[in-house]
């Protein structure tokens, strides 16, 4: 069997797979946000916390709940590295210093997972477990809490309430992401995976020098990682290490992870909305992009420009060979039109049209399918705008489910869409003025550019992979990418919750003749094109300054 036709082999079977638990998955997730029941374990929760799950809040209250529990969040994990070096399980391993603490803790909770150090080297086992890995769980949760209440902004009309953010939140944790990430984390110890609190012990050596390596609860964090697609791994390699990623069965099992949440929200979605046509609108414009980007992303990888290339069967310089290209280029795709930003591969050992595409990817906002929440509500907006380009064309009062789309909701949804791309080329252009930064690159050219402008991108768009080849553990790029990931986390959420509750306070407008019809192909493809044309083509300036000059001088 070839290369080629075992890429496209996995590709179909994870498609299955996905196709095979959208329905449930997707349903369990409407009924689970949509209950008036709290389990036990819940009502000890808010009990703990002082809250009341059955309290409506308005859109501002609801936000007030996600930056404080953030805040939080953010002060805890920092405080936690700062102390390491005095606390038990730290495998000797001292206190992260102030910049470094502030970008993880910021990393982490603003689902971005961006890592500047060494994983293996740099954080113990209480950081990692009950730090790190417990942001896993709770910014994802966080992420599908905002996509939910803005669904709920659709589905109700003239009031100002979408729910509870706390019953959300531990709703989210307790009856989704737990228990999915326990099953997934079972299946990845069955299949090689390490867990164990073991310390830093000898292997062998390697020309003559001591190799070392520590254990870890790495399948619990590993499934996290990627269920709730945050990317944040145990060792510097990530997902192209053998304990965190074994055999090529692994490798799909954990694509299927990464990319079974956000796909099956747009079943959520249509059920809360009462039109599951709704959602098979939404989860078509999905499909096309994803798919569209892996076959991109295949022919840049597969095709054999040079005699190296052709040895090889492709670009292998940067894949793991227990993997190939077909299921690493699937990897590096689903993990940057997602927010997850793991690798199985070095993203900056790529084609330069295949670093470029990985890079367009996280630049189109991550929709597609998106990160735990964060894709829904961000297709969301840009189904808004398309609506709202439709209606200029004919001439029309934009509807989309029953709610018009005026002024004050466009504003919102162009600040959403203006917010991600302003820091992204705003940070990279500094970086490049100034003369410190750019000694972090290690190559030169268009491939030095790209490292900063992928660093940025991913930053901004709470992504967390890396081009790996430049040097972010500086001073200058903690702060930067750390400032980075708590806007471009937090600003797109003030601009949805405001959204939300705009159009939760509106009447539902009734169906005529006149209405665009947005569970129908045609709208798949508007939205299709709207995404390509509006986000896409912000970037296409710096894009040509990188991935796109180097891949054509190749």
């Amino acid at each position: 069997m070839g290369p080629v036709t075992a890429g496209v082999l996995q590709l179909l079977a994870l498609v299955a797979a996905l196709a095979l638990v959208h329905v449930p998955a997707g349903t369990y997730m409407a009924r689970v946000y949509s209950s008036a029941r709290h389990l036990r374990v819940e009502r000890w929760i808010y009990r703990s916390i002082g809250a009341d799950p059955d309290a409506e809040m308005t859109w501002t209250a609801y936000l007030r709940g996600t930056l404080a529990f953030s805040v939080v969040g953010v002060l805890f994990l920092y405080l936690l590295m700062r102390l390491q070096g005095v606390l038990p399980g730290s495998l000797g391993f001292a206190s992260v210093g102030p910049a470094q603490s502030f970008n993880t803790a910021v990393s982490f909770v603003t689902n971005t997972n961006w890592q500047s150090y060494y994983g293996e080297q740099t954080m113990g086992h209480v950081v990692q477990t009950a730090g790190l890995a417990v942001q896993n769980f709770l910014s994802a949760s966080v992420g599908m809490a905002v996509a939910v209440a803005l669904v709920r902004g659709f589905a109700r009309s003239r009031t100002g309430n979408l729910g509870n953010f706390w019953a959300d939140l531990v709703r989210g944790t307790v009856r989704i992401l737990l228990p999915a990430a326990a099953v997934a984390a079972v299946v990845l110890v069955a299949c090689g995976v390490i867990q164990n609190f073991s310390g830093i012990h000898e292997v062998g050596q390697f020309t003559g020098v001591p190799q070392q390596w520590n254990g870890g609860a790495v399948a619990s964090q590993e499934a996290i990682k990627e269920l709730g697609t945050n990317g944040g791994g145990y060792f510097n390699a990530n997902s192209a290490h053998p304990f965190e990623n074994p055999t090529p069965f692994t490798n799909l099992f954990e694509i299927f992870l990464l990319l079974v949440i956000p796909f099956s929200l747009t079943r959520t979605f249509g059920v809360m909305v009462g039109s599951v046509k709704q959602g098979y609108a939404i989860l078509a414009t999905m499909v096309t992009i994803w798919l569209g980007f892996v076959a991109l992303m295949m022919w840049t990888e597969f095709a054999h420009h040079g005699p190296a290339l052709q040895a090889a069967g492709g670009a292998m310089e940067g894949k793991e060979v227990r993997f190939g290209i077909g299921s690493s280029s699937i990897f590096a795709v689903s993990t940057t039109l997602t927010s997850t930003g793991a690798v199985d591969s070095f993203h900056s050992s790529f084609t330069g049209l295949g670093g470029g595409v990985a890079m367009l990817g996280m630049m189109l906002g991550e929709i597609a399918p998106g990160g735990t929440g964060s894709g829904l509500y961000g297709m969301l907006v840009l189904a808004v705008i398309a609506v709202f380009i439709a209606g200029l064309m004919v001439g029309r009062t934009p509807e989309y489910l029953g709610k018009k789309i005026g002024a004050r909701e466009m504003k919102l949804a162009a600040c959403y869409i203006l917010v991600t791309p302003a820091l992204v080329l705003v940070f990279t252009a500094v970086s490049m003025a100034l003369p410190t930064p750019p000694r972090s690159m290690l190559n030169p050219g268009a491939h030095g550019f790209s490292e900063i402008l992928y660093a940025f991108t991913s930053a901004a768009n709470n992504n967390g992979s890396a081009f790996a080849g430049l040097n972010a553990n500086t001073d200058w790029f903690n702060t930067t990418t750390g400032l980075a990931m708590l806007l471009g986390r937090f600003l797109p959420m003030v601009f949805v919750l405001a959204l939300a509750g705009s159009l939760a306070g509106q009447q539902r407008i009734p169906v005529t003749a006149g209405t665009l019809r947005t569970e129908k192909p045609l709208f798949t493809g508007l939205l299709v094109g709207a995404v390509l044309i509006i986000t896409g083509l912000t970037y296409f300036p710096a894009l040509a300054l990188g991935p796109l000059a180097e891949g054509l001088a190749s």
